[in-house]
């Protein structure tokens, strides 16, 4: 779900140029939900080897990262570990969404109305230990580094970029601001043409920037002070936030009363799954780790066709052409490296 902050954060248009020689922290599971809903065929079927395996999630993670690395991105993919207990209403509540929009799914297969099939099998998607199995391996043969984070992975990559290990974390979600991301970047692994929902319409998606200092200054609060706005409108840890309190309202009320005490007493009625004092401590105190390398090696070459064409029937000569460009890249980025480490 992700925090709705959406209408209070300060975002601008950024172009991948910009973010030239930046190591960047994608937020993987959020990038392969991403590539799992987008690349689909017209009824909503997933990309599928011959043994009925889902690949969709390989052919965004194989091409976007080529993408990115042409672009001079340094990607590295931080993926989630363990979720904290308190976050188990809010996956019980996704499991129930996903049951839902599989039976409208089937149902509108049925009718042969292939357009709402689409829409809703998009919500259906799964991603699964096989899958982030192997995803991980895919970014090992294409000498892109990943980081399995004890947690949440956007804790992680907002703990790398306070570090300065990152420059921006990448997402779709708001959640690394309150993890204390200096900088968020969107629409990274989605950039592109996209359809409107229920719309025959396209649009084209840009990279936004989001910078937290720039949002807190604008807001006029304080990083905690956004956590608080945050749990009232509901987060991963209180899903359904506080009754009738959008953030317009959140934002208005943490910066009359100063603090979410204060907010509380006045809110009596609130009710909260967890402890609203806990959740805040988790956003300021997550749990990270600092052991990770960050290396960018050369892809190899033998095994990604072996592992992309050979075992999940991807097309040999698409596959060859995306490695051809990555090594390109990567030869550059090394080069720029080193020159930068010679005149720095």
């Amino acid at each position: 779900m992700g925090v709705n902050l959406g209408e209070l954060v300060t975002k601008k248009s950024i172009t991948l140029e910009e973010l030239r020689g930046r190591i960047i922290a994608i937020d993987a599971y959020n990038a392969l939900y991403q590539f799992l809903s987008n690349i689909r065929q017209p009824d909503g079927t997933p990309l599928m080897d011959s043994k009925g395996n889902i690949t969709s999630h390989l052919s965004g993670l194989l091409y976007r990262t080529v993408n990115l690395l042409e672009a001079g991105i340094k990607p590295v993919y931080v993926f989630d570990g363990k979720p904290p207990e308190m976050k188990d209403l809010e996956i019980l509540r996704r499991v129930k969404q996903k049951e839902e929009a599989l039976k409208k799914y089937e149902e509108a297969l049925k009718r042969g109305d292939y357009v709402t099939a689409r829409k809703y099998a998009i919500r259906t998607s799964k991603l699964t230990s096989d899958m982030v199995k192997d995803a991980k391996k895919l970014l090992d043969l294409l000498g892109i580094p990943w980081v399995q984070a004890p947690s949440e992975g956007e804790a992680q990559a907002a703990h790398m970029v306070k570090r300065g290990d990152a420059w921006a974390v990448a997402s779709q979600d708001y959640d690394s601001l309150l993890f204390g991301a200096t900088r968020l970047v969107r629409n990274l692994t989605i950039t592109g043409r996209r359809k409107l929902p229920r719309k025959d319409v396209y649009i084209e998606i840009k990279p936004e920037i989001v910078v937290l200092e720039e949002v807190l200054n604008k807001l006029g609060i304080t990083h905690e002070q956004l956590i608080e706005v945050a749990i009232l409108i509901g987060t991963d840890y209180n899903p359904n936030g506080v009754k009738g309190v959008g953030p317009k309202t959140a934002l208005k009320l943490i910066k009359t009363y100063g603090s979410l005490e204060r907010v509380l007493k006045i809110l009596k009625e609130a009710e909260f799954p967890v402890d609203p004092m806990k959740i805040k401590e988790f956003f300021i105190y997550p749990s990270v780790t600092n052991k990770y390398q960050l290396v960018w090696d050369k892809p190899d070459k033998e095994g990604i066709i072996k592992f992309l064409c050979d075992e999940h029937d991807f097309s040999e000569g698409r596959v060859k052409k995306a490695i051809k460009r990555a090594e390109k890249s990567l030869r550059e980025l090394k080069t720029q490296s080193s020159l930068e480490a010679w005149f720095g």
